[in-house]
């Protein structure tokens, strides 16, 4: 049995733990976007596959029985891809997308739909904690009077806000680190997109405890797929009544 996992999260790779565990073979396709990242078992491939059409050839060649959809909740481009090369081959796709964060009490979210409405927002606060990758930093690149502390995983490249201090660093995060981070650093609103998982939660946790408010990136819309799973053992579920 070949699988297909769209991966570059925990939960991609737990996945692929699991079919290798069972005898598939697995390959697990990465973006590309960190370069070192963790690498899950069995086959790694790195990079695009050239939209749709390039999909859809790749699975017919590869022989590949079944796709599993575990990006990051905010990679729509690849799960359209993913859907429409489904779609075209008859190949089952299970979507694996984590539960989105849900405002617990004594939150003070602003959610928004766009990261340049985050970015709007965030003009109202004088000193402001992105954690939102290195895709997006150029929406706050216009702001010259607030300072802005930008967490990454690598150094970003974008444009970036005149006033700024760069903070390269991996999850998990501890809460009171966080809370350290966030005092150190006069941190007056934390900026973040609703991902999910626990790998970076404590952040929500120390921004709640330090009354901080938070500006909630929402995810957007992705395609409507008939299997779909929380969780890596939900596909396993899933997989058998295939």
């Amino acid at each position: 049995m070949r699988a297909l996992i769209l991966g570059g999260t925990g939960e991609g790779r737990e996945v692929a733990r699991l079919l290798a565990e069972r005898g598939w073979h697995v390959t697990s396709s990465l973006a590309g976007r960190v370069s070192a990242p963790k690498l899950p078992v069995g086959e790694v491939r790195i990079g695009g596959f050239g939209g749709p059409a390039g999909l859809t050839s790749w699975l017919l060649n590869q022989g590949v029985e079944v796709v599993i959809d575990a990006t990051h909740p905010f990679a729509e481009r690849i799960s359209q891809s993913a859907a429409e090369a489904a779609r075209a081959t008859g190949i089952p796709l299970i979507a694996l997308h984590r539960p989105a964060w849900v405002k617990q009490k004594g939150d003070k979210w602003i959610e928004v739909s766009s990261m340049q409405e985050a970015a709007e927002q965030a003009t109202r606060f004088a000193h402001v904690l992105l954690t939102i990758g290195r895709q997006q930093l150029a929406a706050f690149a216009n702001d010259p009077h607030n300072l802005y502390v930008i967490r990454t995983v690598e150094p970003p490249s974008a444009p970036l806000p005149p006033r700024h201090r760069v903070i390269t660093s991996r999850g998990p995060f501890a809460l009171e680190d966080e809370k350290a981070l966030m005092i150190g650093n006069q941190i007056d609103v934390l900026v973040t997109k609703n991902s999910g998982g626990t790998l970076t939660e404590a952040k929500l946790q120390a921004a709640n405890q330090l009354g901080i408010p938070v500006i909630m990136v929402q995810r957007p819309p992705l395609p409507k797929v008939a299997l779909q799973a929380s969780t890596p053992k939900e596909v396993l579920t899933l997989i058998e009544r295939i």
